[in-house]
């Protein structure tokens, strides 16, 4: 397995962070933490490179990315840049936050999945800005895990589903918000969020007013990881809603993760004392839970306010609706 090379999260040591660069100038793959879920880079403006995140992540081809940078000066270089956007970027970035633009040429195809837009963001996470304002390139990077797998939060689980298949592992310890970043298309008149995410909609709806849910194929195709089942455990993952399900029947025990104490028989369970730690915690919950069991999950279902909503939206995926 991929060993991790650990660094300080406020103070990441230069050398590792100048081979991280090093390895991306040349192709290779690196894997590195941001605030929402770590991510595996390759240089964004290099389609050989770009595809080897979609090799070793085993990532449909038509899942367009994210292109990471270090300031937002940076995506003038790669988008269209409006009053607005400028104005989200000044008021919301570095933060978990994506906005989709008009590309520009110079993004090439694989970044894209062949779209006229791309998706940008600056990371908050002191590593991943390090690393980016060290690159003289934007970093293309998705989840740093195997398509379709509950995405990662730590840099171990990153080594165990990728090993050797990325040349650089930066640990910087576990992630904060542990969901992936919000997701906004401000192509139009009417910004669309295209998938809930670390920054609440609130937050959103506060600044820009009115937000707009996505109503076609094209709009959903604009954005990275909403197109395919994602964060889906190994085992069968059920989702109960508490008010509504009296005391259901799972069969003779399950494995259960949620904020409530639940009231059927589990083997193992992982209470979160608030929805910012359910999220935080989800991913890894899940990863944990199916270990050494062929049994059942099952899941609370939260409400939808503040990260809730993007806690409902990885739930509904990972659960295939169940």
């Amino acid at each position: 397995m991929r060993v991790p090379i650990k660094v300080d999260r406020w103070n990441p040591d230069r050398e590792v962070i100048d081979r991280a660069v090093s390895i991306l100038k040349s192709g290779g793959l690196v894997g590195f933490p941001t605030e929402t879920v770590y991510g595996l880079g390759a240089d964004g403006l290099d389609g050989k490179a770009v595809s080897g995140i979609f090799e070793a992540k085993g990532r449909p081809s038509d899942n367009p990315l994210i292109l990471h940078v270090g300031d937002p000066e940076s995506v003038r270089k790669i988008a269209k840049v409006d009053d607005r956007a400028d104005m989200i970027m000044k008021n919301l970035w570095p933060g978990p936050l994506t906005l989709v633009l008009p590309a520009l040429p110079i993004v090439p195809p694989e970044v894209t999945a062949g779209l006229d837009t791309v998706g940008v963001r600056m990371p908050s996470h002191p590593v991943a800005l390090a690393l980016l304002q060290a690159c003289p390139f934007p970093v293309a990077a998705p989840s740093a895990n195997t398509s379709g797998r509950p995405s990662p939060t730590d840099a171990v689980t990153v080594a165990r589903d990728l090993d050797d298949r990325v040349d650089l592992i930066i640990d910087g310890g576990a992630t904060e918000v542990g969901l992936e970043s919000t997701v906004l298309d401000v192509t139009g008149e009417v910004p669309v969020l295209l998938r809930p995410g670390g920054l609440s909609v609130e937050v959103l709806a506060d600044l820009l007013g009115e937000i707009a849910l996505p109503v076609g194929e094209l709009e959903l195709k604009r954005s990275p990881g909403t197109r395919y089942r994602h964060y889906a455990p190994s085992v069968p993952l059920i989702l109960w809603i508490p008010e509504e399900s009296g005391h259901p029947d799972f069969g003779e025990s399950c494995r259960y993760i949620g904020m409530v104490e639940p009231v059927f028989p589990v083997d193992k369970s992982i209470i979160f004392d608030s929805v910012e730690s359910y999220g935080r915690g989800l991913f890894s919950a899940l990863r944990e839970l199916e270990r050494e069991w062929d049994g059942t999950i099952v899941a609370q279902w939260p409400d939808s306010d503040g990260i809730g909503l993007a806690l409902r939206d990885r739930l509904r995926r990972a659960s295939g609706g169940r």
